[in-house]
């Protein structure tokens, strides 16, 4: 009889813990009748990836870092649905509008090349632009490096209206502001 009771107690005990815990879960939640939800702390991390900066539809330059992807992002799918390629003249930025055109030269050694805004990020403070390995390289970024001061200066940039609006550097480049990768064609 020891052995029986012993059983009894036992499903007993699962089942009223079932119970209670099917009537926690099926509880209508206080803040769903017509209280407003309560609000839950965000995290910083969580925080940065909601403020969105806004698009920078100015056209005016912009000095800060440059740093260039790593090749584990050969071939990974860009904002803009494409493929990066490192030896194309794609580049990032948090702020320019994909499709921007810009002329990013190196402060340093003056060196410039034209890219094509493509993806989103860098994701790095201080940073303005991530380029392509081989854009990096012809402005003189080296592996060693891995970034410079440079001016992200644009040639043309959309308009969320479907227009395009011409970029600070649209008289610099009047004579060919396509991207070298373009030119070759």
């Amino acid at each position: 009889m020891p052995k029986f009771s012993r059983f009894n107690r036992s499903a007993m005990f699962v089942i009223v813990w079932s119970v209670g815990v099917g009537a926690i879960l099926l509880a209508p939640h206080a803040h769903a009748v017509g209280s407003p939800a309560p609000q839950e702390p965000v995290s910083s991390r969580h925080a940065k990836a909601l403020a969105r900066p806004n698009p920078d539809l100015s056209g005016h330059k912009r000095v800060g870092e440059a740093s260039f992807y790593s090749k584990k992002s050969t071939g990974k799918k860009m904002a803009d649905g494409t493929a990066m390629r490192p030896h194309g003249s794609n580049a990032a930025s948090k702020t320019l509008p994909l499709g921007t055109t810009a002329k990013v030269t190196n402060i340093d050694t003056g060196q410039s090349a034209v890219v094509t805004i493509q993806d989103r990020g860098p994701h790095v403070n201080g940073r303005i632009v991530d380029l392509s390995p081989s854009t990096a390289q012809k402005i003189g970024i080296t592996r060693d490096e891995g970034v410079a001061k440079v001016e992200v200066a644009p040639i043309s940039v959309p308009m969320p209206d479907g227009s395009v609006k011409s970029g600070v550097a649209a008289q610099d480049t009047k004579t060919d502001a396509r991207p070298s990768s373009v030119r070759a064609k």
